[in-house]
């Protein structure tokens, strides 16, 4: 009886088991049914089928060089390259545009595995860029075909604004303490702020932790009123046109001193310093007539021109001792002020309870139309704030102020031959003015003109429709314009990167390939002597070279241990401006090509590390110079770096007349 109990549990156990075998074997037919389109699809995107794999538009060439189309712009070219022959009469046939090959970032591929690999951010960054970008031309195609004028969108009309503003310090405390001046400042405008200052709180000063026997707290107490061109940069940090800080404490040494600067694109000027001593009294220091710096009462100065004796013999004489008013510090903790920034001929002027205390001299590279925000931080209390006298129009809002459409700006066609150098210039959809500067100032140097050098901008798209319409026009007409198809963003510009590199392998035949940004200025001839120093055909990395720089773990440019586990970073050349030759810009692109190229969101990092693994089996020459300036300009400069498209017709100015200047205060 047991035994044949056990016979039949064994049997129902097979039984069950065998269901359970079948049953898995059909989920498995099943998933495999589901996922096999998905699969094939994404195979035949990695092997490369146009058809399949790419998502770029099909752009139609119109027979030239158009840099305004996705084909032209990374792997597959429609340019006509030298190798091609020409027809019988003598013109290089007309091209169908290729597909676009992104490699790494083609949208067939992420769209489907996004999900299902461990993807790194900037992957996905980079797939949704690419997937905007697309719906940005494609947005823009259907803006051109609504028959839009485009003239009437370059043209812009003036912008009306009102004669004054007003705000109070509630008000003001909803918008982060910064007051928008619709159309900027004009001579004779005028700003006028009610605050009061808090009272002094310590702060810690590690630089004093080394010097003091463990004290290194100080009593602060300062605030900052800063006139800010808001509207000239999207997605970077605002250009301060006039810095203005009172510190009431000092710089912790109890000495109260006002502060003034200027600072683009973080490279700030020389300050002024105004400490209780009256300035120079000379035609050279002085702004519309008034001092740069007033005198104001200090505990720490004696006048010796006076003793006691003297005195004493002025009186027995009878002469009559000239009055002198003297003046206190104008700010105090807990007491209100009445602060007015008045907009002169050459200068600000800063009048505090009536009082003139500082001005301040108009820098290069700032107008008053562009200083279209005040902003207000650090230990102070405003309890209302007036504009007046504020100009009613802004017409430099429209890129027909800063795109000059004259022949004599546009780009002549690639060259044919070997060339010695290919500068990519990154630059940002809505950057017009630094664009048009760099042509009519260092791109107009004999050996580009001579075409020796070619040079070309490297843009991305923008959200903004009209913006995109404008720089496709732009690109239409002077022919040197790159656009590469995704929305910009800082942590992608390394993609610009590997599209210069692409470009200057493919489209052009160059020794060396340059990158630089498009508020660079480029010494052309010291560029080419310092490359001729290099013994030929030898492979080149050149640039304001970092060793053993280690990587910020806070902060704005921030890495994590999983971006970057190690302690420093490869040796990398500063970003602003760079060199490569072009053997190593073909290893790039190879390695890009077979997905094996390490993207890194610091493009200029990321060419340490490309170049790195290249000298690994080809031996590279590093060749560090200073004179490619990472921070504003040097005397003798190689290439000049934050120059405002003012500063830049500075610095040419300085070269016609053979000196290589800088325009830096």
């Amino acid at each position: 009886m047991m035994k044949r109990l056990k016979n039949e549990a064994s049997s129902v156990r097979r039984f069950k088991l065998s269901y359970i075998l079948l049953g898995l074997a059909a989920f498995y037919l099943i998933l495999i049914c589901v996922k096999f389109p998905e699969f094939l699809e994404s195979a035949t995107a990695l092997s490369g089928d146009a058809a399949a794999a790419d998502v770029a538009l099909d752009v139609e060439d119109d027979g030239g060089e158009s840099s305004s189309g996705f084909h032209n712009n990374l792997s597959q070219y429609a340019l006509v390259t030298p190798q091609e022959e020409e027809n019988e009469n003598g013109v290089l046939p007309h091209k169908k545009p290729r597909k676009l090959h992104y490699g790494r970032i083609t949208a067939a591929i992420m769209k489907q595995q996004n999900m299902e690999r461990n993807l790194s951010v900037l992957d996905r960054m980079a797939d949704e860029a690419w997937t905007l970008g697309s719906k940005a031309w494609e947005e823009l195609d259907k803006y051109e075909e609504k028959g839009i004028e485009m003239n009437s969108i370059l043209e812009g009309k003036p912008e009306s604004c009102p004669s004054w503003v007003s705000t109070s310090g509630a008000q003001l405390a909803k918008t982060d303490q910064l007051m928008f001046l619709p159309c900027g400042l004009a001579a004779g405008s005028s700003i006028t702020l009610i605050g009061t200052p808090h009272y002094a709180h310590h702060e810690y000063v590690p630089q004093l932790a080394k010097t003091r026997a463990g004290d290194a707290l100080v009593l602060v107490s300062q605030f900052m009123i800063e006139l800010q061109g808001l509207k000239s940069v999207v997605g970077e940090d605002p250009p301060k046109i006039l810095h203005l800080n009172p510190r009431i404490r000092g710089d912790w040494s109890h000495r109260p001193v006002i502060e003034h600067n200027t600072c683009y694109r973080m490279q700030w000027g020389t300050a002024q310093r105004c400490d209780g001593l009256p300035s120079k009294y000379d035609d050279d220091m002085l702004v519309d007539g008034y001092l740069r710096c007033e005198k104001w009462m200090r505990n720490d100065i004696v006048d010796t021109r006076e003793s006691k004796i003297f005195s004493w013999f002025d009186r027995f004489i009878g002469r009559a001792k000239k009055p002198e008013v003297t003046w206190p510090f104008p700010f105090v903790e807990g007491r209100m002020f009445i602060l007015t920034i008045r907009a002169g001929i050459d200068g600000y002027h800063i009048n505090v309870g009536g009082r003139h205390v500082t001005s301040f001299p108009y820098r290069t590279g700032f107008t008053l139309e562009d200083a279209t925000g005040l902003a207000i931080r650090g230990d102070v209390d405003i309890h209302s704030v007036y504009a007046t006298s504020l100009p009613t129009s802004h017409p430099s809002f429209s890129p027909q102020r800063v795109l000059d459409f004259s022949e004599k700006w546009k780009s002549p066609p690639l060259p044919q031959n070997r060339i010695q150098i290919f500068i990519g210039v990154l630059s940002a959809t809505n950057h017009f003015a630094e664009r048009m500067a760099i042509r009519k100032t260092w791109m107009q140097a004999s050996a580009i003109k001579s075409s020796d050098i070619a040079v070309r901008f490297f843009v991305a798209l923008n959200p903004r429709k009209e913006l995109n319409a404008i720089l496709k026009k732009e690109a239409d007409y002077f022919g040197d314009i790159v656009i590469v198809p995704f929305i910009d963003r800082y942590e992608l510009v390394v993609l610009k990167t590997i599209a210069i590199c692409e470009y200057g392998v493919q489209n052009v035949t160059a020794a060396y390939i340059m990158k630089c940004d498009d508020d660079n200025f480029v010494r052309i001839d010291a560029v080419l002597r310092e490359i001729q120093r290099v013994p030929p055909r030898r492979s080149l990395y050149m640039g304001n070279l970092n060793l053993l720089h280690r990587p910020l773990r806070t902060g704005k440019w921030a890495v994590s241990f999983e971006e970057w586990p190690e302690d420093v970073y490869p040796p990398y050349a500063n970003g602003p401006g760079y060199i490569i030759s072009s053997d190593i810009a073909k290893h790039i692109i190879s390695q890009y090509r077979n997905r094996s190229l390490r993207l890194f969101k610091m493009e200029d990092v990321s060419m340490g590390m490309w170049v790195e693994k290249y000298n690994s089996s080809t031996p590279v020459q590093y060749s560090h110079n200073w004179k490619f300036c990472q921070y504003g300009c040097m005397e003798d400069y190689f290439t000049a770096h934050y120059q405002s498209p003012r500063q830049m017709f500075c610095l040419w100015n300085n070269l016609l007349k053979g000196k290589a200047h800088c325009c830096n205060f």
